[in-house]
């Protein structure tokens, strides 16, 4: 779009007040995301029961909810730096609300999966849209660090989620849960269409014209630090989404305790990561001045740590040292997630830097995540339900974390030339 004559374009400019209103409300936002996910998890015994599910079938509901975050992370992505990256949020997030509401009134597991698949549908463009909203809100050797609080919203929302949402759904029933829950994201999904966005730059070469989807794709899939980056995000995530789904309904099973009672272990958890987040920002920085690959080395580290952690939960049965072990665990799945958001914006152009969030939204699920629940449920049955299949199939998961830590630190040895081709670039204020 050519500008009105006796005008200069703007140049985006980064901090100030713009930037911490950003940060806020996609920080904000990204916990909503969260508690919005657990809150399923610590309400998933009571709701089993009530509704008549086995455990694939629980597990089915959240797999067909993260499918629908990865199969539209890519269109929503494309549009976040095609068309507007605030309004796409700020109408996301509506969106996942709205299907929120509608879980409370499932009767059966179909009513249970329609609206369950919506939520992540919703929830698809979220990660994607808030990662570039914050990294170019601040400068590149402060991204980390942002991006490190923006990820606060991830432990947060996760113990908010099983805290709050288990006292709920022992007090009032767990259709409340999903009620209550979903008026926050609501209005917050309303600020968001007041943040300051930046223009999607053209190309050199391009004579004005964007890329088209396949194309962009393609530019990603050359870049090798990035694609296996891909894979060991994916793969990570098998293992931290599985235990993330169901513990809560393990811990009620082994313990016989309530969802609040569950939910206050497991949130308890969570919180750990409120540590986690900024600090593993803070380190990779550190690191990554040091030696050119510390926003991929740390998460390898931490994958490689919250597996043998795991482990070791599992075959003390998650007695009193397993449940103490289960703080150590929540701060290692969450202290590499910074860096690996940083990652997918650090090596690519900023008129990629959405899709390359998405892709990587994409990965986590469709390598990893998206399967893990349903494989542990499956898995479960399989040895017989109860605690200890379901025991059983978490130790499973924790293959996918030594995986992980491997594609991790192969990526990082093309990441610094990578990083380095599109080291200079000028965004532009909308």
């Amino acid at each position: 779009m050519k500008e009105p004559v006796g005008t200069q374009p703007q140049e985006y400019k980064t901090g100030g007040g713009s930037a911490m209103y950003i940060l806020v409300v996609c920080t904000l936002l990204y916990a909503i995301n969260y508690i919005d996910r657990q809150v399923f998890s610590v309400v998933l015994q009571p709701m089993k029961v009530e509704l008549g599910l086995t455990d694939t079938q629980c597990g089915l509901a959240q797999t067909l909810f993260i499918l629908g975050m990865a199969f539209f992370s890519f269109p929503v992505a494309y549009l976040v730096d095609r068309w507007s990256r605030s309004r796409t949020i700020g109408i996301m997030a509506l969106l996942w609300s709205l299907f929120t509401l509608l879980t409370g009134f499932a009767k059966s597991f179909t009513t249970l999966i329609i609206p369950r698949t919506m939520v992540g549908v919703g929830e698809s463009g979220f990660t994607a849209g808030g990662v570039a909203m914050v990294s170019a809100a601040y400068p590149p050797e402060k991204r980390a660090r942002m991006l490190g609080i923006f990820n606060i919203g991830i432990p947060l929302g996760a113990a908010i989620g099983t805290i709050a949402g288990g006292a709920i759904s022992a007090s009032m029933g767990w259709r409340w849960a999903f009620y209550i829950f979903a008026v926050p994201g609501i209005i917050l999904g309303i600020l968001a269409f007041f943040m300051k966005d930046y223009r999607t730059p053209i190309q050199p070469g391009t004579a004005g014209a964007r890329l088209n989807f396949g194309k962009s794709i393609a530019a990603l899939f050359r870049i090798r630090s990035l694609v296996l980056y891909f894979f060991g995000y994916g793969i990570f995530c098998f293992m931290t989404v599985s235990v993330l789904v169901w513990s809560p309904a393990l811990l009620m099973r082994l313990m016989n305790i309530s969802e609040k009672s569950a939910g206050m272990i497991v949130g308890g958890w969570a919180l750990m990561a409120i540590i986690a987040a900024p600090l593993g920002g803070w380190l990779a920085d550190l690191w990554q001045k040091k030696s050119g690959k510390g926003r991929l080395y740390l998460p390898a580290l931490a994958s490689v740590l919250a597996a043998i952690v795991l482990i070791i939960m599992v075959i003390l049965r998650f007695g009193p040292i397993g449940i103490a072990l289960g703080f150590v665990y929540g701060f290692l799945s969450v202290i590499g997630s910074p860096a690996l958001n940083a990652v997918s914006q650090d090596v690519v152009p900023a008129a990629h830097k959405g899709l390359s969030m998405g892709m990587a939204v994409f990965s986590a699920y469709m390598f990893g995540g998206a399967w893990g629940p349903s494989v542990v449920g499956a898995i479960s049955d399989a040895m017989g339900g109860g605690a200890d299949g379901l025991m059983t199939a978490m130790l499973f998961t924790t293959i996918a974390g030594f995986i992980a830590a491997l594609l991790l630190w192969l990526a990082a040895r093309t990441y610094p030339a990578d990083m380095a081709r599109v080291r200079h670039e000028t965004l532009i204020a909308k």
